[in-house]
């Protein structure tokens, strides 16, 4: 038996957000984040999306949005992989591979999720001295964090 594995991460491509919104859909069971992806592309904070390409179809999603502040920092939600290639390890490597690039870039990278998966991605919970409109003991981040800023805000979007 062949094992298959995603594709090395890359941008989006022009045409692919059809897929990337079914994707996000049967990966969270509804259209909530759906519509939050199309606010922040419609608001022009995204900075980046990110897909796990595997045979021709995209397994994996990951937005990347500019927060408000602290300046120049990002916020990575959402990430998602299709549940028929959940529970392989793909997600862990795709935020690893984002983590990574954080660190080597000098880009410090928020999210919100699961501190027990997060961890294994190369995130750390973030200082209580933060706050943010969202869950402060949910709240990881990578990167260099050079800031005095101690307050979390993110785009419009995700309100």
């Amino acid at each position: 038996m062949l094992f298959k594995s995603p594709d090395f991460m890359r941008a989006l491509k022009r045409g692919e957000e059809p897929a990337v919104d079914a994707l996000i859909a049967a990966a969270f069971g509804g259209k909530t984040e759906v519509g939050l992806v199309a606010n922040l592309r419609k608001s022009r904070a995204i900075a980046g999306e990110m897909v796990l390409p595997m045979d021709g179809e995209i397994v994996g999603y990951a937005a990347l949005s500019h927060m408000i502040s602290p300046k120049g920092w990002i916020a990575l939600s959402p990430m998602a992989i299709h549940p028929d290639h959940q529970g392989r390890g793909f997600g862990r490597r795709f935020v690893g591979m984002i983590a990574q690039w954080a660190e080597l870039s000098g880009q410090t990278v928020v999210v919100v999720g699961d501190p027990a998966f997060y961890t294994r991605c190369g995130f750390t919970p973030i200082d209580d001295d933060f706050t943010s409109t969202n869950a402060i003991d949910r709240t990881l981040i990578v990167g260099p964090a050079k800031t005095k800023i101690r307050t979390l805000t993110y785009p419009k979007a995700f309100a």
